[in-house]
């Protein structure tokens, strides 16, 4: 009797194993069942043929359900069509097309993916009237063009909806309101415009919601504080108006707050991160918020990325420890002030440039720290100590003096320089006086605004003799100060960008809704000869990789004013980190492509400058600020206030006796003198800061370059690859033929930056050597991954980086006065589509000239190879 009695446990079981394995063999059946409907079998054949999708994707003698890539079935129907990354046929890339007429006839259809797919044309109006049945539609990087068809609106099945890296424009239909189901919308990279429709809120359901990198204008409408379930928010690049509204504290589930680059403003609420704990991501930078920062903010113990940078936010940093660990903090070009905090010691990558802390360092080992234009002690690269001691006494506070104590003296010491300081100020006033006497005598008669120019050499081949007389209305438009005044809004501070060394500059919208920014001149606080300078080069220099010029405003004696085209993604030291479009939550950095793009456009407008203007011109200030991008990252050169003739001392006698001191961006030359040399050194800063990610460093001292260049420079070698993924941007994902232009660049930054400026290359060779980046580490004759082991004297390395194989301390940085003349500035024309172009990353060079032809031999290879045998 027990026998039996343990038997009937195991019987049990048994046919239980038997009924699960049945179910899963029905089930199998179902899936596998072939395609049913014969309406539907020849809709996938129009979808194929319309398509141009290829066999073997699509196999026309195979059954559909069980061997045709991407589509899925149930029950003998068609229920998933995915083609993402799919090639068309030949005939289909000749004429591509939105032809999908086909697919209203499959009834059960839940999800269509065409990502990354050529679909070229608008969106059918019939895509939210006849497929009521789908759940996913992804067309993502299709090439669309024209509006979102407010029939999708009818779609109210739909979970997740993917418009993202198309040309779609118009505005969001507001019969989104509608699809309560979804919980993924993203329609970024597009240019859409008009104002977040309020209905959105209705989405209760949504999790991920991206619209960046649009033209949206208007308010966050607080409609979005309703979606409780929110997880990731970029409304990035745009142009976002207003204050944030307090309702956003209801995002209780949120990780990824994304809303910089616009044009917000005001303070934050204090409760807005008050329910709000789960938050990783927090970029608001590049907008006009003001005030304190809620302190809520600070103590987020998830926080990984927090990016307040160019705002107007002021005050103390909270005394209080953190937990954030191996976080990123960005709060540079603001107005915090006071001591640095216990709070720092929760980040690894920080930066507090361009504000005003005082005091000493707190002990940060392992922390990335960017500290420039501040008030610190014992750091390099400070305000001034008039300019801190004017913006703590305008808050009631005193200025430490960077700890050093006030000066103290005899009474008869402080009447001596009373007297000194009163006869001299007599003195430079009546030298002012008969300055300005002569400059109205000699502008007396002239029936068009002029000014004495005393500055750069003709790019039209005929130098510019000092105390030319240049016509300014006849270059660029001539703006009202009224215009300018309604363009921003009387000058408000929220539509301050930064304080630029040659003037201040305000973003403006004129009238067409064009946006500018314009640069405010003060005459009173800047050299004079600044804005002529900077009107001359334009009046002469006309090529596509210079800030474009739209006009000025020249009317008041004491203020000038000049306009030019707004850039989209600001500068490269704004630009370099930042959120791209992908849907994972690791913080990102500029792509190698775009950064390699950056840095071949900013080779052409110097090549330009040093090799096709006649005398060549110098730069003078070529740093990461100074490299303005557009919207499609091409490059725009700013900074034109330094250029000069090289070998000009860029300044008359005069304009050199009354030139105010001043504390000019690093990176420009502080030697009256201007050559080619330094802007190739210069250059090779900012080529480094591309390559290993670290910010500030094109625009740091030379002593603070010194030390960290002791340390990096021995991973660049031309004979180890490897060595320099120790130093490439962490950020940075490259594959392997990546990599090798990674270490291509590295070898020319260090080329660029040898002490000897005989030593370092021209800026044309440096253009085709970044055209080419391959051609630096591989064969000349041949296309393949072989990497050079040997160096010839003949060959292009040898010739141009033969210095290269010198040790670290051969390459130092030096002052721009001891530059020395470049050899070889003969006329060189470059494509006007190079920048545009790219580089090839397959490796092949089959359809490229050899090395020897697109980088000519210098003419001091000898003395390299025998420095080289040293």
């Amino acid at each position: 009797m027990k026998k039996r009695r343990s038997g009937a446990p195991l019987l049990f079981l048994l046919l239980l194993v038997l009924l699960l394995f049945s179910e899963l063999t029905i089930q199998q059946q179902q899936q596998q069942q072939p395609l049913s409907s014969p309406a539907e079998f020849v809709a996938l054949l129009r979808l194929r043929s319309s398509l141009g999708i290829r066999s073997r994707e699509w196999p026309i003698k195979a059954d559909p359900c069980s061997l045709w890539q991407g589509v899925k079935c149930e029950n003998g129907s068609v229920a998933g069509i995915n083609i993402s990354g799919f090639r068309r046929t030949r005939v289909g890339r000749e004429n591509p097309q939105f032809s999908v007429d086909a697919l209203p006839n499959f009834t059960l259809l839940t999800s269509f993916n065409a990502s990354s797919f050529s679909l070229p044309g608008q969106i059918p109006n019939w895509f939210g009237q006849r497929l009521g049945s789908l759940q996913v539609l992804d067309l993502r990087s299709c090439g669309i063009i024209g509006i979102v068809p407010p029939s999708l609106g009818n779609l109210t099945n739909l979970t997740s909806l993917y418009l993202a890296d198309n040309r779609l424009n118009g505005s969001i239909p507001s019969s989104f309101a509608s699809l309560k189901n979804l919980s993924t919308l993203d329609i970024s990279s597009n240019s859409l415009s008009g104002p977040i429709p309020p209905g959105i809120g209705n989405l209760s359901g949504l999790q991920h919601l991206n619209l960046s990198g649009n033209k949206l204008s208007g308010s966050l409408p607080g409609q979005l504080g309703d979606l409780g379930n929110l997880v990731n928010l970029d409304l990035s690049f745009n142009d976002l108006s207003g204050s944030v509204p307090s309702n956003l504290r209801g995002l209780r589930s949120l990780q990824r707050m994304l809303l910089g680059n616009n044009l917000l403003s005001g303070p934050l609420p204090d409760d807005l991160f008050s329910n709000i704990g789960q938050l990783q991501v927090v970029v608001l930078r590049n907008n006009s918020f003001s005030g304190s920062v809620p302190g809520l903010l600070w103590s987020v113990p998830g926080l990984v990325l927090l990016d307040i940078s160019s705002n107007n936010f002021t005050g103390l940093l909270p005394d209080t420890g953190s937990n954030h660990t191996a976080a990123v903090l960005n709060i540079s070009q603001n107005m915090f002030y006071g001591n640095l905090t216990q709070l720092l010691k929760g980040f690894s990558l920080i930066d507090l440039s361009e504000n005003y802390f005082e005091g000493k360092i707190p002990d940060l080992a392992g922390t990335n720290l960017s500290l420039g234009n501040n008030c610190l002690q014992n750091v390099s690269d400070q305000r001034t100590a008039g300019e801190c001691t004017s913006f703590y006494a305008e808050r009631g506070l005193v200025f430490d003096n960077f700890g050093q104590p006030p000066e103290t003296g005899k009474k008869s010491n402080r009447k001596l320089i009373i007297l000194v300081g009163v006869l001299g100020g007599l003195g430079l006033v009546a030298f002012l006086s008969l300055a300005l006497l002569f400059i109205c005598i000699r502008k007396r008669g002239s029936t068009n605004q002029r000014a004495v120019v005393a500055g750069p050499a003709s790019a039209s081949g005929t130098p510019l003799p000092s105390g030319t007389s240049v016509d300014f209305s006849n270059i660029g438009d001539a703006y009202t100060y009224q215009q300018l005044l309604q363009a921003t809004n009387e000058f408000n501070d929220s539509n301050l960008i930064k304080h630029g060394h040659s003037g201040d500059l305000f973003r403006g919208i004129l009238d067409g809704g064009i946006p500018v920014v314009i640069k405010k001149v003060d005459l009173r606080s800047i050299r004079k000869e600044v804005y002529p300078v900077e009107l001359d080069f334009f009046s002469k220099v006309s090529h596509g990789r210079f800030v474009p010029f739209l006009g000025h405003c020249l009317e008041s004696e004491n203020e000038k004013f000049l306009v030019y085209k707004y850039m989209p993604n600001e500068d490269l030291a704004s630009s370099l980190f930042r959120k791209t479009s992908s849907e994972d939550d690791t913080l990102q950095s500029l792509d190698w492509i775009k950064r390699l793009k950056i840095a071949v456009g900013a080779a052409e407008g110097l090549s330009y400058l040093h090799h096709e203007c006649s005398p060549p011109l110098v730069h003078r200030d070529v740093q990461a600020s100074s490299i303005l991008l557009d919207d499609k990252y091409e490059v725009r050169l700013g900074s034109l206030t330094e250029v000069s003739a090289q070998g000009d001392t860029h300044q008359s006698r005069i304009s050199r006796l009354l030139r105010l001191q001043q504390s000019m961006e690093q990176g420009t030359s502080d030697s009256s003198t201007a050559n080619c040399a330094y802007d190739v050194y210069c250059f090779g800063k900012v080529l480094l800061e591309l390559v290993t990610g670290k910010l500030g460093l094109s625009a740091s001292s030379d002593a603070e370059m010194k030390e960290w260049l002791e340390k990096t420079l021995p991973h660049i070698n031309i004979y180890d690859k490897e060595l320099v993924t120790k130093i490439v941007d962490p950020l940075l994902i490259v594959d392997e033929d990546l990599l090798e232009e990674v270490w291509a660049m590295a070898i020319v930054a260090r080329s660029c930056l040898n002490p000897k400026p005989s030593r370092r290359p021209p800026m044309r060779y440096v253009l085709k050597a970044l055209e080419n980046p391959l051609k630096i580490v591989r064969e000349d004759n041949t296309g393949s991954g072989r990497l050079r082991t040997t160096s010839s004297r003949g060959s292009w390395n040898a010739a141009l980086f033969g210095s290269w194989r010198h040790s670290s301390s051969d390459v130092a940085v030096i002052p721009a006065s001891s530059a020395g003349k470049v050899e070889g500035t003969s006329s060189f024309k470059q494509s006007a589509t190079t920048g545009s172009q790219g580089s090839n990353h397959n490796g092949s060079s089959s359809h490229r000239r050899h090395s020897k032809d697109i980088f000519p031999e210098p003419s001091d290879v000898q003395d390299v190879e025998r420095h080289d045998q040293e």
